[in-house]
């Protein structure tokens, strides 16, 4: 690579990879599977997955599916993984390919189109912690009790495979777009359905010198510190955000943390350019036509919903809340409708084995409703060990969990994608679980590989 384009990409805190895929013959189709932070409360949804698999090389083999995290035989798991992942490499079923990014093109039951650039950021560029101003930044508060789980997986494994999606803020659509023009030009890797109501992906080799020169100069023109303080309106000395952590929050904090333990036996030298220095991700524009930005709602389990609403109004205190039920969701439905479009309080609607209704909290202490349940959420957890809450995708999803007896389902608004850089610049990191980029089934699925062990 010419030596100013690569340190033009170092200064960018990003890496043009070295990936593995799939040789000739694999069924693509069985070989990717969706993220494995999804559908944790659906365990018939992975139970199908791995019929469908069957026997056929896939990345189901190289993950952990989270809803599988608590159950007894996880060790052995990780060893299958571990196993797994070198065979793949030794019997040639991940075919090495030449340093390059890839263009991907996804069709989802959503979207016609959601365009993204497989590359590799610099760990060392990135901070989760609060308050951080680093150029890689989360954009949701990081759990620290969460990682050790993760950490356990990644640590003894030689592959990596992303489902981390990080976001740029770039409203001239300058960066990615643009190489829908080069289709044509370009290899095409791969191109199929995916499984499981997942759609339709297409990657294309991006690794001509024009091409690569144009990708590092628009990167440029957005990390320009003079040029951010202007778009944003900070002062000079802000730190500039150029990548937002979209999707996988957890799973590069996890990287990072490896990383922290791997670089304390190295010499400088080597922590340059050692492959777990760097983790692989998808980049794509929060402008993106293709992407939109769903609310996560929330589902709690081992609960009674009237003490559960009770214990909430007592834990708001002087934010005045309140609570009522409906006869039915669409009378729910027309009370939020009919609620005035801007004011200071907040709504949260629910279900429960009871039926539906709505909290009311006048005077919130958080910006977003999202922040004011967490909070209870939270605080409910700490008081009691069995009280479980999971982050849910879809209405219909907390419909059906919400409504059983002894769980009960919140309702949470979707995020203004548009206000997100701008926030977490101004404000910081927001509440966790604020927002979902798409459905469960527009998650990122796994499918390129690279070695993270040299």
């Amino acid at each position: 690579m010419d030596k100013a384009i690569y340190e033009g990409f170092k200064s960018l805190g990003i890496q043009i990879p070295e990936l593995l895929l799939p040789a000739k013959g694999i069924d693509m189709e069985k070989w990717s599977v969706v993220a494995c932070d999804q559908y944790t409360s659906q365990p018939e949804y992975w139970q199908e997955t791995a019929s469908y698999i069957a026997d056929s090389p896939s990345t189901l083999s190289l993950i952990f599916p989270e809803v599988y995290l608590e159950d007894s035989g996880g060790d052995q798991r990780i060893e299958s993984i571990n196993a797994s992942m070198k065979s793949f490499v030794e019997v040639g079923i991940l075919a090495p390919q030449k340093p390059g990014f890839i263009y991907v093109d996804r069709k989802t039951c959503c979207t016609g189109s959601r365009k993204g650039l497989m590359l590799a950021v610099d760990l060392e560029r990135y901070d989760y912690r609060k308050g951080s101003q680093s150029l890689i930044r989360a954009t949701e508060g990081t759990v620290i009790e969460r990682l050790p789980p993760r950490i356990k997986v990644r640590e003894n494994a030689s592959l990596e495979l992303p489902h981390i999606m990080l976001l740029i803020d770039d409203p001239a659509k300058t960066v990615i777009e643009p190489l829908a023009d080069h289709v044509q030009s370009m290899e095409k890797l791969y191109d199929f359905e995916l499984m499981m109501g997942g759609g339709h992906i297409s990657g294309y080799r991006a690794d001509s010198p024009k091409l690569v020169a144009e990708i590092l100069d628009a990167l440029k023109k957005l990390a320009c510190p003079q040029a951010f303080a202007k778009k944003y309106n900070v002062s000079d000395d802000k730190g500039v955000l150029l990548f937002a952590v979209g999707d996988g929050n957890h799973s590069l904090a996890t990287a990072k943390e490896c990383w922290e333990r791997i670089k304390a036996s190295l010499s400088s030298e080597e922590q340059e350019n050692h492959p777990s220095r760097y983790a692989l991700v998808e980049l794509v524009n929060v402008h993106d036509d293709g992407l939109v930005f769903e609310p996560i709602h929330r589902v709690v389990f081992n609960v009674e919903p009237g003490r559960l609403l009770d214990s909430m109004v007592e834990h708001m205190g002087d934010c005045c809340a309140s609570y009522r039920y409906f006869d039915s969701k669409e009378q729910l439905d027309r009370y939020l409708s009919e609620l005035p479009p801007s004011g200071t309080g907040h709504t949260l609607p629910f279900v429960s084995s009871k039926g539906w209704g709505a909290v009311t909290v006048d005077n919130p202490r958080c910006n977003l409703e999202v922040g004011t349940l967490q909070d209870f959420l939270d605080e409910l957890s700490n008081r009691d060990e069995n009280v479980k809450t999971d982050y849910i995708h879809g209405e219909d999803v907390v419909d059906s969990l919400g409504s059983q007896e002894g769980n009960m389902g919140f309702y949470l608004p979707p995020m203004d994608k548009n206000d997100l850089f701008k926030t977490v610049i101004l404000d910081g990191v927001l509440p966790r679980k604020t927002f979902s980029m798409g459905e469960a089934s527009e998650k990122r699925f796994y499918l390129e590989c690279r070695k993270i062990k040299p």
